[in-house]
C-alpha cells in the first residue's frame, strides 16, 4: 500500500475514515443550507447569520476543556457513539421543522447551538480516539487523513448542497440527508473490533482535573510554544472566508461564482496538503515552526497578487502551507503527551484554534474596511510569520532546542 494511505491497513481507522467522509459531507452541506435559512428567514440580514455562526461555534472554546476531561474519564468510542447520535437528532429536527413551514430563525439559531455543545465534547474524544485506533507509529499519517477527509467533503458538499437547493426549491431535504449521514460513522463505531483499540488509562475522578491540564501544558514549553503558533495562525492567518469574499468582490469586482471557486481552489491546496503530509512518519517541532512562517510569508505573497487569476493560482500554495501547519501541530501535541492527558491537551488545543476566530476575525475586517482588503491578507500574514519565528525564538532560549519533549510510556487498558 502506498505510504501515504499506510493508516487505511488497520480495518477499524478504515471503517472510522469511510463512515467520517459520508458524515462530513453532510455536514458540510448543512453548513451551506443553515447559511441560506438563516438569509431567507431574516430576508438577507448579515447580523442573524453572525449570530447563528457564533453560537454554533462558541461552546468548543468555552466547554471544550470538560469535553477534554470527559474524553480522559470515558471511552471514547462510547462518547463518540453519544456526539453522533445527538448531532443526527439535531440536524432531523431542523429538517422536519424546515419542511413544514414552521422554521424560525430563533429554532435555528438554538439548534446551533445545541450542536456547538455535542461538537465540544465530540472534537477531543475524536482527536484522541486516533491513537487509540492506528497506535502511535501510524498516527502522523491518520491525522493527515483526517484533514484529507475534511477537505475531500470540503470539495464536494457545498457544491451538491447548492445543486439540490436550486433543484429542490429548499433547504429541509438538505438537513434530512445530513441527519441520515450520521448513520455512517455509527454503523463504522458499531462494527469496530474492540479488542484491536489500544485505549490509555482513564484518569482518575477527582477535583480540578481541568486545571490539572493546564497546568501540565504550562510545564511543557514546547507544547507552548505549538498552541501559541496555532493561536496566530487560527486567529490571524486562517480567515479567508473573509479574505477571499472581500478581495473578490471589492478589489477584482467579481460575483458570487467567482468567489464559489475561490473557496474550492483553496480547499484543493488543503487537500494536496493533507496527502502530502499522509506520507510523513514522525513530525516535529520545528516542522511547525517552518510551515506556520512559510503560511504566513505565502500569505503576504497572496495579499500582493494584482490580479484574479494570479490572485487563484496562489492559494492553493497557502492551503497546502496552512494544512502542513495545522497537522503537524496535531500530531506533535498527540506524539509528545502522557495518554491519560491527550483528550484535555487537545480540548485546549481546540479551545485555543477556534475560541480565536471572534478575535481575529473582526480585527481582519476592521483592518479590510480602513486600509484595504489586500491589507487584511498582508497584516494577517504578517503576524502569523513574526510570531511563529518568535514562539521559536524563545523555545530555543528556554530548552535549547526544538524537538517535542517525549512523555515516558503510560500502561493502557487492556
Amino acid at each position: 500500500m502506498s505510504p501515504t494511505f499506510t493508516s487505511l491497513r488497520v480495518p477499524n481507522y478504515r471503517r472510522y475514515f469511510t463512515g467520517m467522509l459520508v458524515s462530513n459531507t453532510g455536514t458540510w452541506m448543512q453548513r451551506v443550507a443553515q447559511d441560506w435559512l438563516v438569509l431567507q428567514l431574516t430576508h438577507g440580514n448579515g447580523t442573524w447569520l453572525g449570530i447563528v455562526t457564533a453560537l454554533q461555534f462558541l461552546p468548543v472554546p468555552l466547554f471544550g476543556p470538560a469535553g477534554g476531561l470527559l474524553a480522559d474519564r470515558v471511552p471514547k468510542r462510547r462518547i463518540l457513539f453519544a456526539t453522533n447520535t445527538f448531532m443526527g437528532l439535531m440536524a432531523a429536527i431542523l429538517g422536519t421543522l424546515t419542511l413544514s413551514g414552521a422554521v424560525h430563525v430563533w429554532e435555528v439559531a438554538a439548534l446551533a447551538f445545541g450542536l456547538g455543545l455535542a461538537t465540544a465534547a465530540d472534537n477531543p474524544a475524536r482527536q484522541s480516539f486516533v491513537v487509540e485506533m492506528v497506535g502511535p507509529t501510524d498516527l502522523t499519517n491518520a491525522v493527515a487523513l483526517n484533514s484529507a477527509s475534511f477537505n475531500s467533503a470540503r470539495l464536494i458538499g457545498p457544491g451538491v448542497a447548492g445543486l439540490l437547493i436550486e433543484v429542490l426549491g429548499g433547504t429541509g431535504w438538505l438537513f434530512v440527508l445530513n441527519a441520515l449521514s450520521y448513520a455512517a460513522p455509527l454503523v463504522a463505531l458499531a462494527r469496530m473490533r474492540p479488542q484491536e483499540l489500544n485505549p490509555a488509562a482513564r484518569a482518575p475522578r477527582g477535583r480540578g482535573q481541568v486545571r490539572e491540564g493546564i497546568r501540565y501544558v504550562r510545564s511543557r514549553p514546547d507544547l507552548v510554544a505549538v498552541l501559541a503558533v496555532a493561536f496566530f495562525t487560527g486567529t490571524f492567518g486562517m480567515n479567508f472566508q473573509i479574505t477571499n469574499a472581500l478581495m473578490a468582490t471589492q478589489v477584482f469586482g467579481k460575483g458570487a461564482g467567482q468567489y464559489g471557486v475561490l473557496g474550492s481552489v483553496l480547499a484543493a491546496g488543503s487537500l494536496a496538503g493533507a496527502l502530502i503530509a499522509a506520507r510523513r512518519r514522525t513530525t516535529r517541532v520545528r516542522l511547525v515552526i517552518i510551515s506556520a512562517v512559510a503560511f504566513g510569508c505565502i500569505e503576504v505573497v497572496v495579499g500582493l497578487m494584482p490580479n484574479y487569476l494570479w490572485y487563484a493560482l496562489m492559494l492553493p500554495p497557502a492551503g497546502i502551507a496552512s494544512m502542513t501547519t495545522m497537522n503537524a501541530v496535531n500530531s506533535t501535541i498527540q506524539l509528545s503527551v502522557d495518554p491519560v492527558m491527550r483528550g484535555r491537551v487537545m480540548a485546549l488545543y481546540l479551545a485555543v484554534f477556534f475560541g480565536g476566530t471572534p478575535i481575529g476575525s473582526p480585527m481582519v475586517g476592521w483592518l479590510a474596511e480602513h486600509y484595504g482588503p489586500r491589507w487584511s491578507l498582508i497584516g494577517g500574514g504578517l503576524i502569523t510569520a513574526v510570531a511563529a519565528a518568535g514562539c521559536a525564538l524563545v523555545l530555543a532560549r528556554r530548552t535549547g532546542t526544538l524537538r517535542p519533549r517525549r512523555e515516558p510510556a503510560v500502561a493502557c487498558a487492556g
